[in-house]
């Protein structure tokens, strides 16, 4: 009698741990290779992000298509990978961007036909500070935060990589109050 009820009770407890290694191997996979969470800390992404939102960044979407222009990307800040940025795409691989005038001049390399980007997620007020000119080579973006004035970005550091880039801001969770997908613009080129 005793020896069966050794018996069950080690079988409930491999049941328990099948589970717990079942849930901390799925946590992993899912950590590693799909989704992670990441914790806006500054300034530099207001009004769209503010110090303390958490977020859900996306890591699959990347290995199957190319960053856009607009999109939102969390990434391994190039001169410290240990740090952990958030910034906007601004310029695509192959393109000129200049920063002048409050604007930003885009220029594809395929048409060579110059733009202003229209910044419409942008507060009112923002101003885009600096004057430079950046040419991107393959694989490399200009990235900037919303809030211009206090984002440390592309304008100081230069092009990132796209090595560097962890992945999308998909998913605000916290503060509840603003729980959603995040809305990332389309431009279209």
């Amino acid at each position: 009698m005793a020896r069966s009820k050794l018996k069950r009770f080690l079988g409930h407890l491999w049941e328990i741990a099948e589970i717990i290694i079942i849930a901390l191997v799925t946590v992993y996979i899912i950590r590693t290779f799909i989704a992670q969470p990441f914790l806006v800390s500054g300034a530099s992404m207001e009004s769209t992000f503010i110090d303390g939102d958490y977020l859900l960044i996306d890591e699959l979407t990347y290995y199957f298509r190319e960053p856009a222009r607009g999109e939102v990307v969390v990434f391994r800040y190039p001169l410290n990978p240990k740090s952990f940025f958030i910034k906007r795409i601004i310029g695509l691989p192959g393109e000129t961007v200049q920063v002048f005038n409050d604007q930003i001049r885009i220029t594809p390399a395929e048409s060579g036909e110059p733009f202003i980007l229209d910044e419409f997620y942008l507060d009112e007020s923002t101003y885009t500070s600096g004057e430079q000119s950046t040419e991107l080579a393959a694989g490399e973006y200009f990235v900037m935060g919303d809030n211009r004035s206090n984002s440390f970005d592309s304008r100081n550091w230069g092009a990132l990589d796209k090595g560097e880039i962890v992945g999308l801001a998909r998913l605000r969770v916290f503060p509840f109050t603003d729980f959603g997908v995040v809305r990332n613009p389309s431009f279209g080129n």
